[in-house]
């Protein structure tokens, strides 16, 4: 299939470099580091082996671009404002959106301003970083889920999978709803944390205090699917984002990453949008609910 990757950043950069070093035919649109990887070329720095591609298929605007099957979004969701001008370039009638974003409730608006788009939520499980133009850092971990939101087209879906896993990427198919709650368990207490602490996940964890309130945030988080219906998320998960954190190499989350490049916080649906939506299935949320008020204020701030 033909690829699209809409923020070729830490996520979009490294699965779409993937994609295109196992032969499969991806499009990239850049910016700031443009010039940089047409001359250049894109560098992936990985855990796992890296690898350089010498000739890239860059753009800068997608009116430039091929329509694609398959448009994989890596922008923040901060920005997801300017999809209604860059998506409409790339799409043919049966082309799949796949959003590799944080939070909850992206899809859902997303198709408010695509009626009829067929979406793939993407949960990635993947410490990766870029710093420097035309070079993506991939620490550790590099797992994506896919979620199917609302595509139509099963045999899509399945290639996508299998081109994924192609490209050596440990690739599953999971339940949507469950899928974003189980990255919000992640998500929700470490993103702010780091950023309202101005510290790293393992400093959080070697703290007997922080620990004890991630655990807290991350039990607050599996009330929200529980009450929503979704049962299959427990205390035994929390555990074990635990002890997957423990093992980690020490990692600043894209929310830190952005505060510290001065960068817009994901806020909107790494936090308000999930708390809603709990408040409305009867949840409080306390912890977390204090951690979205602090995550504001030090946004104002700036």
């Amino acid at each position: 299939m033909k690829y699209a990757v809409i923020g070729t950043g830490a996520i979009g950069g490294y699965y779409g470099a993937k994609l295109a070093y196992s032969g499969q035919d991806v499009h990239f649109l850049l910016h700031s580091d443009y010039q940089f990887v047409q001359d250049h070329g894109l560098h992936v720095h990985s855990c796992d082996g890296s690898f350089h591609l010498p000739s890239v298929n860059v753009y800068q605007r997608t009116t430039d671009m091929p329509h694609v099957d398959v448009v994989v979004v890596g922008l923040k969701t901060t920005n997801n404002h300017l999809l209604a001008e860059l998506l409409p370039p790339l799409l043919h009638e049966k082309t799949v959106v796949v959003l590799i974003q944080n939070g909850v409730g992206v899809e859902q608006d997303v198709e408010q301003t695509f009626p009829g788009i067929q979406l793939v939520a993407g949960l990635a499980f993947i410490c990766s970083a870029k710093t420097e133009p035309g070079v993506v850092n991939h620490q550790c971990y590099g797992q994506i889920n896919f979620g199917n939101y609302s595509c139509r087209d099963e045999h899509v879906f399945n290639n996508l999978v299998e081109e994924f896993r192609s490209a050596g990427i440990n690739t599953g198919v999971v339940d949507y709803a469950e899928a974003r709650w189980r990255k919000a368990v992640w998500n929700m207490p470490f993103n702010g944390m780091t950023v309202a602490l101005n510290t790293q996940t393992d400093c959080l964890l070697k703290c007997t205090y922080t620990r004890s309130l991630i655990r807290d945030m991350m039990m607050e988080v599996i009330g929200v699917p529980k009450a929503l219906g979704i049962n299959t998320i427990g205390e035994d998960f929390v555990d074990k984002m635990i002890q997957m954190t423990d093992n980690m190499t020490p990692y600043s989350p894209s929310m830190k990453l952005d505060f510290d490049f001065q960068r817009p916080m994901e806020i909107q649906y790494l936090y308000t949008r999930p708390i809603e939506i709990a408040h409305e299935a009867g949840i409080r949320l306390p912890k977390l609910e204090m951690l979205e008020a602090e995550l504001r204020f030090i946004d104002l701030k700036r």
